[in-house]
C-alpha cells in the first residue's frame, strides 16, 4: 500500500502537468486567434473532422464545378441546400416584416401570441444569393438551441436590388421585431457570411441614428471588407469552394456598382465600432474571409467593443450550414447559441 506522501506527490505531480497542458492550450489558442495564418491550428482539428470536410467538399463540388455566373451561382446554392434535411420540430408561420418577407420559426410547443426573445437572421449568398429555403434549416437549429423565435428574413437581392437594399430590409425587420413587441434587449442580431455585414452594417446604421440596438451580433464567415484587402482572400481560395478573387468581384459589382468598398457604410473594417454591443466572431481556418473577421475582432475590441473570436480549425466558408454532415457545425452552432443565451435579458425557464 502507497503512503500518504506517494499519494500527495502524484497529486502535485499531477496538478503541475495539468496546468502546464492548460498554459500550452492557452498559448496555441492565443497565437491561432492572432496571426493571419492558422498553420499551427491545423494539428487541432481531427482526423474525423477532415474527413467530414472533405466529403462536404465533394457535395460542393457536384454543384459548383460548372457553375461560373451568378446565376449559376445562385441556381447551384439552391439545389446543394435541396438535398439537406429539412428543419424538424418547430413551428413556422409566414410573415410581413414591416414590407419584407420573412418566416418567424420556434420551437415547437404551445401556440402564444409573442416569445420574449427573438434572433433576427441574415442569411449569407454573396449579396445575390440565399433564400428562405436555403437557411431556413439552420434558423431552426438557432431557434431551437437559443429557446428563441427566429426571424429569417428574404431580403432583396441583387443585381436586381443593389446597395442599400439589402441592409435598408435588414434594419427595417429589426425594427419591426420592436414594434411587435420585443424589447431590445432580448434581440440578438445572427448573419453568416454576407449576412454577418448586413447585421454589422444594421446594428451601426441603428446606433448611427441612437435607437436601441439588440442586445448582442453573431457573425459567422463574416465579409467585412469588400475591398478584398485580406491575405486569406488568395491564401484560401483553392481550400475555399464558395469564393474567389473573381466571384468576389463580380458580386461587389453586382452589389455596389461604382460605390467604393472602403466605404464604411458597405465594409464595417472601415467604419468606427465604437458603441456597438457584444459580439460574436466565429470564422473557419480554410476560409476566404479569415482575415475579414480577425482584422474587425482586433479593431472593434480596439474601440472598446466586447469582442469574442473563434476560429475553427480546418472549416471552409458557411460551414455552419451542414450541422447535419459537420460534427464541428454542431458545436459552434451550439457555442452561438450560448453566446445568445447569454445576452438575453430575459432568460428561458430551466
Amino acid at each position: 500500500m502507497r503512503s500518504a506522501r506517494h499519494h500527495h506527490g502524484d497529486a502535485v505531480r499531477r496538478s503541475i502537468v495539468t496546468a502546464r497542458r492548460a498554459i500550452a492550450l492557452v498559448s496555441l489558442l492565443s497565437l491561432c486567434l492572432a496571426a493571419p495564418s492558422l498553420a499551427a491550428d491545423e494539428a487541432v482539428q481531427t482526423e474525423a473532422s477532415r474527413a467530414q470536410v472533405a466529403k462536404l467538399l465533394d457535395k460542393m463540388g457536384e454543384h459548383y464545378a460548372k457553375a461560373s455566373t451568378l446565376s449559376e451561382r445562385r441556381d447551384a446554392f439552391e439545389q446543394l441546400m435541396q438535398k439537406t434535411p429539412g428543419p424538424s420540430r418547430v413551428q413556422i408561420k409566414e410573415v410581413d416584416a414591416g414590407g419584407v418577407d420573412a418566416e418567424m420559426i420556434w420551437p415547437a410547443r404551445l401556440h402564444y401570441s409573442i416569445g420574449k426573445r427573438a434572433i433576427l437572421y441574415v442569411h449569407g449568398g454573396g449579396f445575390y444569393s440565399g433564400s428562405l429555403d436555403t437557411h431556413r434549416a439552420s434558423a431552426a437549429s438557432f431557434a431551437k438551441a437559443a429557446s428563441a423565435d427566429v426571424l429569417l428574413i428574404d431580403y432583396r437581392l441583387a443585381p436586381e436590388y443593389p446597395y442599400p437594399s439589402q441592409i435598408d430590409d435588414t434594419l427595417t425587420a429589426y425594427l419591426w421585431l420592436l414594434d411587435s413587441g420585443y424589447e431590445s434587449g432580448n434581440i440578438v442580431v445572427l448573419g453568416d457570411s454576407v449576412g454577418g455585414n448586413l447585421a454589422i452594417e444594421a446594428v451601426l446604421r441603428q446606433i448611427k441614428l441612437q435607437g436601441p440596438p439588440p442586445a448582442a451580433v453573431i457573425t459567422i464567415s463574416a465579409v467585412t471588407d469588400l475591398a478584398a484587402t485580406g491575405a486569406s482572400i488568395k491564401t484560401n481560395a483553392v481550400n475555399d469552394p464558395f469564393g474567389n478573387a473573381l466571384q468576389i468581384e463580380a458580386a461587389r459589382k453586382a452589389y455596389l456598382g461604382d460605390r467604393s468598398p472602403t466605404d464604411p457604410r458597405v465594409s464595417p473594417l472601415y467604419a468606427d465600432m465604437k458603441g456597438f454591443p457584444p459580439l460574436l466572431m466565429q470564422v473557419g481556418s480554410k476560409e476566404i474571409s479569415l482575415d475579414d473577421t480577425l482584422r474587425l475582432a482586433d479593431k472593434a475590441k480596439q474601440a472598446g467593443v466586447d469582442v469574442t473570436t473563434e476560429v475553427l480549425p480546418g472549416m471552409i466558408h458557411q460551414w455552419q450550414l451542414f450541422p447535419f454532415w459537420l460534427d464541428d457545425a454542431r458545436k459552434s452552432n451550439q457555442r452561438a447559441a450560448e453566446f445568445a443565451l447569454a445576452h438575453f435579458a430575459d432568460k428561458p425557464r430551466q
